[in-house]
């Protein structure tokens, strides 16, 4: 099984830029709070916002990267199985990496929780449209 590396960053780039989108201009139009995980990285990395934005790309890309390689042993068309994908790495962040970061279990909010999982659908989705379906294992 072979990754398409390149295509693998460039999707989770554009996938991780769509879904800070999502987060920072659709999440309020839906009566949530703006989200913008680039901004919540850079808060703990010394309020230093292009850290922020690199290690939340570099985090997209790894995901990419890991769809790439496992995505092929999900069903179904792409878009849903990056759909699908992103569901683990949403539950990751809502059980350890939320809490670590001082906002509790599921952002000690569901309505945050909520809109953080329409946000890695999205980006799961557009992953999985813009990669495709990964070689089965």
């Amino acid at each position: 099984m072979q990754i398409n590396w390149m295509k693998a960053a460039i999707a989770g780039i554009v996938a991780t830029l769509v879904m800070t989108m999502v987060g920072v201009w659709g999440a309020p139009m839906m009566g949530m709070p703006a989200m913008n995980p680039a901004d919540m990285l850079a808060m703990k990395m010394g309020n230093n916002i292009m850290l922020g934005w690199a290690g939340h790309l570099m985090i997209g890309v790894i995901l990419a990267l890991i769809y790439a390689k496992v995505g092929g042993m999900l069903r179904g068309p792409a878009p849903i199985r990056g759909a699908v994908f992103a569901i683990a790495p949403w539950l990751v962040a809502q059980v350890m990496v939320m809490p670590m970061m001082g906002m509790g279990l599921f952002s000690g909010s569901m309505t945050i929780a909520v809109g953080s999982l329409i946000g890695h659908l999205v980006y799961g989705a557009t992953l999985g449209a813009i990669y495709g379906i990964p070689a089965a294992r």
